[in-house]
């Protein structure tokens, strides 16, 4: 399997096809299954590792920056650092995107990373209260001093997204070089459209999230019998009452003809949409990992991304 590197858009970093979630981390994956995925990951060629500072505070008793300590744990044991590309994101805690809260908040994600340096530093989500020349001049002098190497913007609308485009470029400020949207084969209307258009046309890497929402398209949850699988379980119901029935009906269909697994065919499908660099999945077992990564080899024709796209519709 070659593996081919992506550029991520303008931000100057450059791509395996998939990207870690860090979200289960601290979570889900206790140490040592972390340690495992986040072995068998960079094993098999993979390079970004996508984390948060809210990860995971919405667990009992976790208050955020689980997933970032145990990602510098294995850093420090793994002496991989330079062999991989750090993501993290800023703005889901109390303080949004005020510069002072953004400088306090990268120092104690270096901190739980044991890292000099953040390759790609997120917006988590839009702030409305604070102007944006305010943020992009706080995420300047992180850039300036270091410790950022680009910007990227999570769960923006195109409206907001053009509109901190438009403030950096007059104010001679670093602009958002990558978009963290949700986007799969059950959840496309954020991001189909104005959002992609602005994705495409302004040279912007698209890394989206809960590529196999949240494990249904797995597979796993095909009736009120599968919601106790797991701690996500329990959204699903609004998936299967809806279209999600028939994209998973579309996605057996695929994986009889290409023996390919459900979660292969959603990463497949999402990799060929338009301006999508690569999905993030996030694994908490070391199968988990090489199956998602067997995605690589799954050649999808036209016809089948169309009959998977059209069922989702």
């Amino acid at each position: 399997m070659t593996m081919q590197h992506r550029a991520l858009g303008a931000s100057g970093l450059t791509i395996a096809p998939l990207v870690l979630g860090g979200n289960v981390f601290g979570w889900t994956a206790d140490r040592a299954t972390s340690f495992a995925v986040l072995d068998a990951f960079v094993g098999a060629g993979g390079t970004m590792i996508d984390t948060a500072d809210v990860y995971s505070a919405w667990v009992d008793r976790h208050k955020g920056g689980e997933s970032e300590t145990v990602i510098g744990e294995w850093l420090k044991q793994s002496g991989k650092r330079d062999d991989v590309l750090i993501a993290t994101k800023v703005g889901m805690m109390p303080g949004g995107l005020q510069p002072e809260t953004i400088e306090r908040a990268v120092e104690g994600s270096l901190k739980r990373l044991g890292t000099d340096r953040i390759d790609l530093y997120f917006a988590h989500k839009d702030d409305a209260e604070t102007p944006i020349d305010a943020t992009l001049e706080a995420f300047s002098r992180l850039i300036d001093a270091g410790k950022v190497r680009s910007i990227g913007a999570s769960n923006y609308s195109a409206m907001r997204l053009k509109a901190a485009l438009d403030a950096a470029k007059a104010s001679s400020l670093p602009h958002y070089t990558v978009l963290q949207p949700e986007y799969n084969l059950v959840s496309r209307t954020g991001f189909e459209g104005e959002l992609q258009d602005l994705a495409v046309t302004q040279n912007i890497g698209v890394i989206p999230y809960y590529g196999l929402a949240s494990g249904y398209l797995t597979g796993k949850y095909r009736s009120s019998d599968d919601f106790g699988k797991s701690v996500r379980g329990g959204g699903m119901a609004k998936l299967l009452e809806g279209k999600g029935g028939k994209v998973l009906a579309e996605m057996d269909a695929v994986a009889a003809d290409t023996g390919a697994t459900l979660a292969q065919i959603a990463l497949a499908w999402l990799a060929a949409q338009d301006g999508v660099t690569a999905p993030i999945a996030s694994a908490t077992s070391v199968d988990q990992v090489t199956e998602l990564m067997g995605y690589l080899s799954v050649d999808l024709s036209r016809d089948q991304i169309d009959r998977l796209t059209n069922a989702g519709i």
